[in-house]
């Protein structure tokens, strides 16, 4: 039985920094252009056989996931970034006709992509409020006396999508008290003490958080009971 060969890797093509010179034909490249090494021999695109493919800039992952299915040959471009230290990804080279009805189809289902664009999105922004709506929750279970204003805007400060914050962490999610815990705190201490002004004119953090816990535990504490006027459960 014979085994199928393997899907071999994309061809590289390097966009270069710096002047360079193809070492088949002599043709002088300027920064910019583009080169494809085999071994240490540089070559340019024509000398290397890629001169007839298109370049399709990284971007719209449909046209890109289209072309690279109806190409035959395909070539990866990769940059070189000084300032992170490393190669990135520019676009890829494809053959013409696959490009045109790659572009074909996604001009026929723009519309569809876009509307399930759109549900997708509107279902995202109902499940962060659902989340956020149940963080408050929590954190009025545990903190009774607070606000519910304020439990609100703690939550959604706490679970700010892509801020990293701790209502996106794991526990959170879980509405562990630690997490609650320190989304309060926090809110407390720049919401209900001097902290801001403290570190405004030069005070260290942590100095700055000595000097205003006891004012932060006072509210804590006050949060931990039942608003006045709120029979406890």
């Amino acid at each position: 039985m014979v085994a199928k060969p393997s899907k071999p890797d994309d061809i590289v093509v390097f966009s270069i920094l710096r002047a360079a010179q193809c070492n088949e034909c002599g043709a002088e490249l300027g920064p910019g252009a583009l080169l494809k090494k085999e071994g240490e021999t540089a070559l340019c695109l024509y000398c290397a056989d890629l001169a007839h493919l298109v370049f399709l800039p990284q971007g719209n992952a449909a046209l890109t996931r289209r072309a690279s299915k109806y190409t035959t040959l395909r070539a990866t471009i990769v940059r070189f970034s000084r300032s992170r230290k490393r190669y990135e990804r520019q676009g890829i080279l494809v053959e013409e006709p696959a490009l045109q009805r790659a572009e074909a189809e996604c001009l026929g289902d723009a519309d569809a992509r876009e509307q399930r664009r759109l549900r997708e999105a509107v279902r995202r922004e109902e499940q962060d409020a659902a989340f956020i709506a149940e963080f408050a929750d929590a954190l009025q279970r545990r903190y009774p006396g607070c606000p519910a204003a304020e439990a609100t805007q703690i939550a959604g400060h706490a679970c700010q999508k892509y801020s990293g914050r701790l209502g996106r962490s794991a526990a959170a999610q879980e509405f562990a008290p630690e997490a609650i815990d320190l989304a309060v705190a926090a809110h407390v201490r720049h919401g209900h003490t001097n902290y801001d002004e403290l570190l405004a004119i030069g005070w260290e953090r942590r100095a700055a958080r000595d000097e205003v816990r006891g004012d932060v535990q006072v509210v804590l504490g006050n949060w931990s009971q039942p608003a006045m006027g709120v029979a406890a459960e």
